[in-house]
């Protein structure tokens, strides 16, 4: 009988799959902009952007309003590895008159409970952090402000709604200020709401807790929600707690179809009908009344009780979820009924106490079923955002129908594992969830703004003000100078090396050329065909050899006869070993030019240390080689430094380019400096390339003022110390080991990777630059830094990618500020060459940094206008300077040496 009387509150899983559905679409409506004002479910930001950690220690105070009583507690987090902390509390009771009076009345008690609490506790001379549970709906901006958006449970205080909560708090505080020694200022760092308590405090005893519960007089959810879909807070980054205030789930008329005769009379008999409708289908301040108005009407229609209404159950409230518990007691709950009934003056036949019974049991079991439906919409939500197909989570759970009601929290796990057999749950239940919590909460914003003021101060040397990067070019501009005059250029640390190439491409250049390019950890043979005229046009075939570390470091003869077994490869491979080609030689490190075929190289760079051939002239050790070898013989026209490729690969296409750039592994500029400013050369008509090698710039300690410990740590661990300390901070090469300093001090210091510094952390050269290409791209979710980090090694939590994000940035922009700053003291230069108050110039560019990091270009590009204003620069990519280059370089000289002739 009484099963088919409360059919519908009987729920199938296929309802309750339903029930999650229009849950989940309820979040994320209350997560949008636009969706957010007309949703029920109002997915309040809580500004709670961590949890914690272990690494929380200290003393601070909380207050708790929002229960039957007001409480004060002292929390003491100890850092001792044991994550052990201690609770001391006092309970004050919150008179009707203050509950139901006027804010500045409300605020003083509150202010004044806490004074009497110091003064016990003897924390009156203390200046310690406070942490405020409110359990009531809030619209946050940040962690300590919190607009009352509507009291709720038996509390209505005047003039409080629509107004800051925190700044009331502190307000009545400061009233009572003199009560404290000056030192004894209470620093009010946090508003919680109990629920994201409830899961601060599990989360300090386990980690992977993430979602907090609260099933009571009241009922509420909330969970760790990523940025990226929160519209309503600015930023992207890491994840913050949602305070879901799910109660309100249904208030738009979503759950009418499940409502049933007893919920619609229940609510209209409310303090607030129409509101809180999914509250009042599942809290302990409803269930007790749900069942009394079930009893009534199943007595008038003489199916209990011989038909006879006792005015007890015509009583409100007369019913409690106390009774409702003790009568659904496993062994005695039968027993318990009788005694209860016979209470309320009703006298029941031993089927009328199991039918009561029964009734009491469907009405905490859909309560328990509807929790479990929108607790499994979180938990998916959460797996989801993941991208996980399984998931492991625990659940904080706090409040009296889950702890003491005897089937519910069984009932409860049991239809979750139900719902979501793909998340494995943990439910862990919360001791002191609002007191606890709330210390938990600000415990962490203290440890997070402690980390910030360290993380802060560790960067701070990378930000570079204007006026630093603007002595950073007029330092470069002298440094330039030093090394184009004859009295200076031997000491000078940007050597400006002409480079013999005394002109640009004119279009008329044609024919087929060989090139070699040398300049990293691979080795290439180029054989290039240019043709002239209309149909002008550049045609390359190339092949790669790899370079073995063996070769790179043996001996100066091993390397050259390695490089003509490649060419002679190449040769057989294209089938043109009996032709005596024109060839360029794109060797990209430092030398000293003679004229354009003769090159001696004045010291290696990026891990090259072949023996015997610093000093010694490119062109000859190689034409040796090829001699030894004897089988084929070349032309040799032209040594060529990458940097010059480049700007010859753009000059080809625009005739305005006159400098060039590389941005990548190593850093170096060229550019056309008038003869006449080249003392160094015979001459003063025309122009040449000059190669400044520029990665030596500050060698000299001109600019240690801007050098940090870390970059001092790369350079020590180089293979060149105290050489290139300009490339060092601004090429690719370095830059990921200079990310990698950074993160190990900030592991030192505990602000990362829990304080544990990997064995793949302690690794030089394991964060390649393309690592901070990948990091930074703004396409990124943190979930994938996290799986970069994983793949070196490095077990990140959320909190730790954001700030490896934010290493990788510091880092790479700096580099493209100096690197700008550099370049904005050459295009000065050429301005002031020209004696024009406007230049138009263009800078052909290569490089992986330029080309592949997503910010690189863009500050460079920026830094570049703001430093050289009277300067009109526009940026091309090269393709392939250094082997088109070369090639074009060899055609250039060809056609200058037949006009010579």
């Amino acid at each position: 009988q009484v099963d088919r009387y409360l059919y519908h509150m009987r729920l199938s899983d296929d309802v309750l799959l339903d029930v999650m559905a229009r849950f989940q679409a309820e979040m994320v409506k209350g997560l949008g902009r636009d969706t957010n004002p007309t949703a029920t479910v109002k997915m309040l930001p809580s500004f709670v952007r961590s949890l914690p950690d272990g690494s929380e220690k200290g003393d601070f105070l909380a207050v708790d309003l929002g229960g039957s009583q007001f409480r004060a507690h002292q929390v003491k987090v100890f850092d001792d590895g044991k994550q052990s902390s201690q609770l001391e509390s006092k309970f004050y009771p919150t008179p009707k008159e203050v509950i139901q009076g006027n804010g500045a009345e409300l605020f003083d008690y509150v202010a004044e409970c806490l004074l009497d609490f110091m003064e016990t506790k003897n924390l009156k001379h203390k200046k310690l952090p406070l942490g405020f549970t409110f359990s009531f709906p809030c619209k946050q901006t940040k962690l300590e402000e919190g607009v009352l958006l509507a009291w709720t449970k038996h509390f209505k205080v005047r003039g409080v709604q629509d107004t800051d909560v925190v700044s009331a708090l502190r307000k009545a505080l400061q009233k009572h200020k003199a009560s404290f020694v000056p030192a004894g200022d209470i620093d009010v760092l946090a508003l919680v709401n109990d629920t994201v308590g409830t899961m601060m405090t599990c989360g300090y005893d386990d980690q992977r807790c993430e979602v907090g519960l609260i099933i009571g007089t009241g009922t509420n959810a909330c969970y760790m929600e990523e940025m990226r879909h929160i519209d309503l807070v600015e930023g992207d980054e890491g994840r913050m707690c949602i305070n879901t205030e799910w109660g309100a789930f249904g208030d738009d008329g979503a759950l009418d179809d499940l409502r049933t005769e007893f919920d619609r009379e229940l609510d209209l008999g409310s303090l607030n009908p129409g509101k809180q409708l999914f509250e009042k289908m599942i809290s302990s301040l409803y269930l007790g009344e749900l069942v009394r108005l079930i009893l009534l009407k199943m007595t008038k229609e003489g199916l209990l009780f011989n038909g006879k209404v006792s005015t007890a159950l015509l009583t409100k409230g007369k019913i409690e979820i106390k009774h409702v518990s003790a009568m659904e007691k496993y062994k005695e709950g039968l027993s318990n009924t009788k005694e209860i009934l016979t209470e309320l003056n009703l006298f029941p036949s031993e089927e009328d106490c199991i039918a009561v019974q029964h009734v009491c049991t469907i009405v905490s079991f859909r309560s328990a079923n509807l929790c479990a439906a929108t607790l499994a919409a979180i938990l998916t939500r959460l797996r989801e955002n993941k991208k996980l197909l399984r998931m492991r989570t625990t659940v904080g759970i706090d409040g009296g129908l889950y702890k003491t009601h005897p089937q519910y929290a069984k009932r409860l796990h049991k239809v979750v594992r139900r719902l979501v057999p793909n998340c494995d749950v943990r439910f862990l239940l919360s001791v002191s969830g609002s007191g606890k919590g709330a210390a938990m909460v600000t415990a962490v914003a203290y440890r997070l703004a402690a980390q910030r003021k360290q993380i802060d101060a560790a960067l701070a040397p990378f930000l570079l003000s204007l006026e630093t990067l603007r002595e950073v070019k007029n330092k470069m501009r002298t440094e330039l100078e030093y090394g184009l005059k004859r009295e200076t250029q031997a000491s000078a640390t940007v050597k400006m090396l002409p480079t013999y190439v005394c002109g640009t491409p004119d279009g008329t250049e044609k024919g087929k050329f060989l090139a070699l390019d040398l300049g990293g950890t691979n080795f290439r043979v180029l054989l290039v065909k240019i043709r002239s005229g209309r149909r002008r046009s550049v045609q390359m075939y190339n092949k790669i050899f790899a370079i073995p570390l063996e070769i790179m470091q043996g001996t100066g003869e091993e390397l050259f006869d390695h490089i003509v077994q490649c060419i002679a490869d190449f040769l057989e491979y294209m089938g043109i070993k009996g032709a005596r080609l024109p060839l360029g030689f794109t060797f990209s490190f430092p030398c000293r030019q003679a004229s354009i075929d003769k090159g001696t190289l004045v010291g290696w760079t990026k891990g090259f240390k072949a023996t015997d051939c610093e000093g010694e002239d490119v062109v000859d050790m190689l034409r040796e080689a090829i001699r030894r070898r004897n089988e084929f013989d070349l032309d040799i026209v032209a040594v060529v430094n990458d940097t010059v490729g480049t700007m010859m690969t753009c000059g080809y296409e625009d005739p305005n380019c006159e400098i060039g750039l590389i941005a990548g592994t190593g850093s170096n500029v060229c550019y056309m400096e008038d003869m006449k400013n080249i003392e160094i050369v015979e001459g003063n008509e025309g122009k040449m390339c000059i190669n400044t090698e520029w990665g030596g710039f500050g060698d000299n300690g001109c600019i240690d003022n801007i050098r940090t410990q870390y970059d001092k740590e790369v350079d020590e661990g180089s293979l060149n110390p105290g050489k290139q300390r300009y490339e060092k901070m601004t090429s690719g090469m370095y830059l990921g080991e200079i990310v990698r300093q950074i993160l190990i001090d900030l592991t030192k210091q505990g602000l990362l990777f829990r304080g544990q510094i990997s064995e793949s952390l302690r690794k030089r050269g394991i964060f390649e630059t393309k690592f901070l290409s990948q990091i930074e791209s703004d396409r990124l979710a943190l979930l994938q830094v996290r799986r970069i980090l994983q793949q070196l090694g490095l077990d990140s939590t959320c909190e730790d990618s954001i700030i490896v994000k934010e290493v990788c940035g510091a880092v790479s922009k700096r580099a493209a500020q100096l690197c700008g700053a550099g370049l904005a003291a050459i295009v000065e230069k050429k301005r002031e060459n020209r004696g024009v108050e406007h230049l138009q110039i263009t800078v052909g560019v290569d490089g992986t940094l330029y080309k592949l990091h997503p910010h690189f270009s863009r500050v460079l590009r920026e830094t570049v206008k703001e430093l050289a204003p009277q300067c009109d620069v526009t940026f091309m990519l090269s393709e392939d300077g250094s082997g088109k280059g070369a090639a074009l370089i060899t055609a250039v000289a060809k056609r200058l040496h037949n006009v010579g002739q």
